[in-house]
């Protein structure tokens, strides 16, 4: 089971340090382990407003169609996940001293996205049985750099905000580019659970999405890193 553990926490590790290496003045790592601790803390009570969400949505099943699924992705899951991490960047930054440059909120909403991501990747790979190995190279290839994507999207915005434009765009800008991504992503992922067909094409667009989403949030990594 050790070697279940370190699959699915291998991808956070790799993508928090690349984060923090990229920072040219490191935050101090108490700081950085209370967002970590935040995200993971978001888990237990967004699955239970999720799974609250998608009784109503759903009377307790789930979707048969395709645009049930994207309703699912974005009401049960994109909006929840990336509302409640919002939230919890927030209550790390309100009263951090050292959030003192632009790349600092990135750096957080980082942390805080992967210690939801660390949570969410254990679960799956535990609960895969004898192909756990297949679902945690699947996760770590997709869905862990996905949160860390989405992450960097809400922490660049948060910061433009804070230290360049307080304008009502940018502050929307901070949850809803987030949630599209994410919800996307996941529209893309689950469509092969009501039409095969679909999510096989689906899986090609959602390796295209990818790249592109990763291809964005590495612009947006070097340029506040170049900015501080």
């Amino acid at each position: 089971m050790i070697w279940m553990y370190v699959a699915a926490l291998l991808p956070v590790f790799v993508l928090g340090s690349y984060i923090y290496f990229r920072d040219p003045v490191p935050e101090p790592f108490s700081w950085l382990f209370r967002a970590f601790i935040a995200g993971v803390c978001l888990c237990v009570p967004v699955a239970f407003f999720e799974n609250f969400i998608s009784h109503l949505l759903f009377a307790g099943g789930g979707p048969v169609t395709l645009f049930g699924t994207t309703i699912q992705a974005f009401c049960v899951a994109a909006i929840p996940e990336e509302t409640a991490k919002l939230l919890a960047l927030w209550l790390v930054l309100r009263r951090n001293p050292h959030f003192d440059e632009r790349f600092d909120g990135i750096v957080y909403a980082v942390c805080v996205g992967l210690g939801f991501a660390a949570i969410e990747n254990v679960a799956y790979v535990l609960q895969s049985g004898e192909g756990w190995l297949t679902v945690a190279a699947m996760r770590a290839l997709l869905a862990v750099p996905g949160h860390y994507a989405f992450a960097i999207i809400m922490g660049y915005y948060y910061s433009i905000y804070h230290f360049v434009s307080r304008t009502p765009s940018t502050a929307v800008k901070m949850l809803l580019l987030p949630v599209l991504a994410h919800g996307v992503y996941d529209s893309l992922a689950m469509s092969g659970s009501v039409d095969p067909l679909a999510g096989g094409l689906s899986f090609f667009v959602l390796i295209f999405f990818c790249i592109k989403l990763q291809k964005a949030a590495r612009k947006r990594v070097l340029e506040l890193a170049n900015k501080n």
